[in-house]
C-alpha cells in the first residue's frame, strides 16, 4: 500500500497510525507527501523531475516534516520508503504517482488528507487550502483508478481556513448517493496506532518550535480529550478553534468519485504547475454560482 499526504506539509503525519498498523501487521508500506520543503537541497537520490527520496540522512533543512517522520520510523525499528513530492501540477504528478506504483507493486493508494477540505467540489463558500488537495486526488485516481482511496481526518479544523463544515456534510451526503462513500474509522487513545501518532507530532514539534502543525496538533489534542477552543501551538492564537472528538476519525471515499464531481477536475488534468492549478480553481469559481454559508443545526 502507498499512503501518501495529499494536502502538503505534515499531512502524511495523518496517515502515520494505518500504516503503522498495516505494518505491524506483516504489511509491505510506502510513504510519500507532497511537499514544501526545498527537496533540491535535501541530498536524497531524484527519482522522477519531481520526487525525492528521502530518509535520516536526508540534509538538515529548517523545514522538513519527510526526515522527520523517517527519524522516528528507524527510531522504533520502522523501515518503509519515503518519497516526497515537489510542488507540481496536476501532469508531472500523476507520472510520479505512477513511477511509485510501477516501482514498488502497488495494490492500493490511500490518500490522506489532514482537514476535510479535500472533499471540495467548487461551488462551495470557502474552500480552504484546496489546490494542493485537488491536484493529489486528481493525479492518484489518474495514476491509480479505482485503486485509489481518500481519507480526510480533523473534522472542524478547516474553520479556521474558512471552510464551511455544513457544505462538508453536503458533499458527503451527495457522495453517499453516489456509493462513494466508504465509511468512518476512528482512531482509539492509548492504541499503539494512536500512540505512534503522537509520538511523532511531539517529536516534530521539538524539530520546528517555530512551525508546529496546525492540523496535527489539534488532532492530537482531540485524541488526548481536548475539547472546545483549545490551542496547542500559538499559531492558532487570536483564533476560535472547535477541538472535539470527531477530528479523530477518518472519513474515507473512493477518490475518482470524488474527483468526477469537482467541477474544474478536466481542467487540472492538464496544469503542469501549481500556480497553474490555483489558476484554474479560481477560474472556475468566479463561474459557479457560490453556496450560501450556513451554520450546522445544532
Amino acid at each position: 500500500m502507498l499512503v501518501a499526504g495529499c494536502g502538503g506539509g505534515f499531512d502524511v503525519f495523518a496517515g502515520v497510525p494505518i500504516a503503522h498498523h498495516l505494518m505491524a501487521n506483516g504489511q509491505d508500506v510506502v510513504l510519500a507527501n507532497f511537499s514544501f520543503t526545498n527537496l533540491w537541497m535535501c541530498g536524497g537520490e531524484r527519482i522522477t523531475p519531481i520526487t525525492w527520496r528521502v530518509d535520516r540522512q536526508s540534509a538538515e533543512l529548517p523545514y522538513f516534516p519527510e526526515r522527520w517522520l523517517a527519524e522516528l520510523l528507524a527510531a522504533r525499528g520502522r523501515r518503509a520508503p519515503i518519497s516526497a513530492f515537489a510542488k507540481a501540477g496536476v501532469k508531472p504528478l500523476s507520472a510520479a504517482y505512477r513511477s511509485i506504483i510501477d516501482q514498488h507493486d502497488i495494490d492500493l493508494v490511500l490518500l490522506i488528507d489532514g482537514g476535510t477540505d479535500s472533499i471540495i467540489f467548487g461551488d462551495e463558500p470557502g474552500v480552504g487550502t484546496v489546490v494542493e488537495d485537488a491536484v493529489s486526488t486528481v493525479a492518484a485516481s489518474d495514476a491509480a483508478g479505482n485503486c485509489a482511496i481518500l481519507a480526510a481526518i480533523g473534522f472542524g479544523i478547516d474553520h479556521h481556513h474558512g471552510v464551511s463544515h455544513h457544505a462538508f456534510l453536503e458533499n458527503v451526503a451527495r457522495l453517499m448517493r453516489d456509493a462513494a462513500f466508504l465509511g468512518v474509522l476512528s482512531l482509539t487513545p492509548g492504541t499503539p496506532d494512536a500512540e505512534a501518532f503522537l509520538s511523532l507530532v511531539d517529536h516534530a514539534n521539538q524539530r520546528q518550535p517555530q512551525h508546529q502543525s496546525i492540523v496535527c496538533n489539534s488532532v492530537a489534542a482531540a485524541l488526548r480529550g481536548e475539547f472546545g477552543d483549545y490551542h496547542s501551538t500559538n499559531r492558532t492564537s487570536g483564533s476560535e478553534l472547535f477541538i472535539n472528538p470527531l477530528m479523530v476519525q477518518y472519513w474515507a471515499f473512493e477518490a475518482p468519485r470524488v474527483v468526477q464531481n469537482m467541477v474544474y477536475a478536466a481542467a487540472l488534468r492538464d496544469t503542469e504547475r501549481l500556480e497553474d492549478a490555483r489558476a484554474v480553481i479560481e477560474h472556475a469559481r468566479e463561474a459557479q454560482e457560490l453556496r450560501p454559508r450556513l451554520s450546522l443545526p445544532l
